[in-house]
């Protein structure tokens, strides 16, 4: 069973930059396509980005495009979020999952999920 422990979040002012990692044990991590979602407060957890087996491809929302960066070390079985010129609208509990089969924008897609972790953003 894999499981995926997020950190990283915390409170920063707008424009700042945070720093999430989600780290994988129990599987094959470089087996899976690795995905971040949000879930704002009274919101539907939404895509964020993922990124390709090996890293060297990714695909974001077009709300984080230019803002965010997924990247992953499959030998520190790690997957990361740099978000850099954040809004307070980026404010949410993040989460990363995986996903055993392909890429996939879709929360159903997914098979594990980690237990998230908060990013507030003030203005």
């Amino acid at each position: 069973q894999v499981q995926l422990i997020e950190s990283g979040g915390g409170l920063v002012q707008a424009g700042g930059s945070l720093r999430l990692s989600c780290a994988a044990s129990g599987g094959i991590f470089s087996s899976y396509v690795m995905g971040w979602f949000r879930q704002a407060p009274g919101k539907e957890r939404e895509f964020v980005g993922l990124i390709s087996r090996s890293g060297g491809s990714t695909y974001y929302a077009d709300a984080v495009k230019g803002r965010f960066t997924i990247s992953r070390d499959n030998a520190k079985n790690t997957v990361y979020l740099q978000m850099n010129s954040l809004k307070p609208e980026d404010t949410a509990v993040y989460y990363c999952a995986g996903n055993r089969f392909g890429a996939g924008t879709r929360v159903a897609e997914y098979d594990y999920w980690g237990q998230g972790t908060q990013a507030t953003v003030s203005s």
